[in-house]
């Protein structure tokens, strides 16, 4: 099998920036199809996304190719971490059940791009944290960290919005659940 290089890639401008703008979680299990740039342009499910919004600096993605020369294998795993500020019952409760599935994970960072984590296998809440500082200016906050693993790293999402993260997919029932400020 050739597996060729289809491109070469110029320096860039300086006009990205760092960041994730918000999540949105799904328990349903997403039938997605991919154009021929690999990008997600339709979904055939009907799916619930509950969004969370995001504003500080640790929340962060990161996508490692894992390469095996002696095996002949490569697949890709996506680190998503999460900080929530403020401890409520509520956040406890969805905490709990999250941890127990395996949520397909749509993200917007501050770019505008969307992805897809989890699009075949899901993702695992791998890791959780529950704080409270000790200071008066200490954070109270939830830290989620969220591993996938998949033969292609996350997919972007073609027609994708800030306020719907499945506007492009003529053929997702879509319903999206905002939350509110507690």
């Amino acid at each position: 099998m050739a597996c060729l290089t289809t491109r070469g890639r110029a320096i860039n401008c300086k006009d990205v920036r760092g960041g994730l703008n918000r999540l949105w979680i799904t328990s349903t299990d997403l039938v997605t199809t991919l154009n021929s740039d690999e990008e997600i342009d339709d979904c055939t499910s009907t799916a619930v996304f509950f969004q969370y919004d995001l504003k500080n600096s640790g929340n962060t993605m990161e996508t490692t190719a894992n390469v095996s020369r002696d095996n002949g294998t490569t697949y890709f795993t996506t680190v998503l971490n999460i900080v929530l500020p403020k401890l409520t019952k509520e956040d406890h409760k969805e905490l709990k059940l999250i941890s127990y599935g395996k949520p397909h994970l749509i993200v917007e960072d501050r770019n505008s791009n969307f992805w897809l984590l989890g699009r075949e296998h899901g993702c695992e809440l791998t890791s959780a944290s529950i704080s409270s500082g000790g200071a008066m200016g200490d954070a109270s906050q939830y830290t989620l960290e969220f591993t996938a693993e998949e033969v292609s790293p996350p997919s972007f999402i073609n027609g994708a919005t800030s306020s719907n993260p499945a506007a492009g997919w003529s053929s997702c029932t879509e319903t999206i659940t905002v939350g509110t400020n507690s």
